[in-house]
């Protein structure tokens, strides 16, 4: 499964020489992939400017002009943790034979999304904890922070296209439709949560994938 990775090489014994210059541009992404790097380590929680800036080899003032806060770094972050989550999906909805009939298609497209949600939370949970902080932002992205994956829609944007499948095909009544993505995602959320950070890590970790499909076979028959 397709996910973020950073790598920056630097002996842990040595210190991040300060830079007092960058080409345009660049120490903006290198202080996100800090970011990253350190939410993919700890969470949201993990996310701090300073360390981020320690990582990245220069002063905090320079961070500044990029960064006016840990909370602008942790939304940049946050919308790139989200851009992973939604390639994963897409990873996922990928896989699907292309000439299936339009029920079985839509039945498998919201199943889809749901395995590709759980995959990146197994994954990732670092990263996935931090796509899901509490944000008044919900799940919107900017031009230069995107929350979306490769095809355009962010991840409960993925989730509303394969639920209104059902419809098209046939397989949800239209009256049902509203709200649908809610209830949807909870159980899906609920059930990542529990594992990567509740009471289930050990009974149902190591069987993620196949508790999740039986999750989306219960979601499923419930919409």
């Amino acid at each position: 499964m397709d996910s973020v990775h950073i790598s920056l090489e630097m002996p842990k014994s040595a210190k991040p020489p300060v830079r007092e210059t960058y080409r345009h541009g660049d120490l903006r992404r290198t202080l996100l992939e800090a970011g990253i790097d350190l939410a993919r380590a700890g969470g949201p929680d993990a996310v701090v400017l300073r360390e981020a800036t320690r990582r990245a080899g220069v002063a905090p003032n320079a961070a500044y002009r990029h960064f006016a806060s840990r909370e602008a770094l942790l939304q940049a972050v946050r919308a790139a943790a989200l851009s992973a989550v939604a390639a994963a999906m897409e990873a996922e909805l990928a896989r699907l034979a292309a000439d299936l009939p339009p029920a079985d298609l839509a039945r498998a497209s919201v199943r889809a999304v749901g395995t590709g949600y759980l995959r990146y939370a197994q994954a990732e949970p670092g990263l996935f904890r931090t796509a899901f902080a509490a944000s008044d932002k919900f799940l919107k992205g900017t031009p230069e922070f995107p929350t979306s994956g490769p095809g355009g829609l962010n991840p409960y944007e993925l989730l509303g296209a394969a639920l209104d499948k059902l419809v098209q095909a046939g397989v949800m009544p239209p009256q049902r439709r509203p709200g649908a993505e809610v209830l949807a995602w909870s159980a899906v959320h609920g059930l990542a949560m529990l594992v990567i950070d509740g009471p289930l890590a050990a009974p149902v970790g190591p069987q993620m994938y196949q508790v999740g499909q039986r999750l989306l076979d219960m979601v499923e028959k419930g919409l």
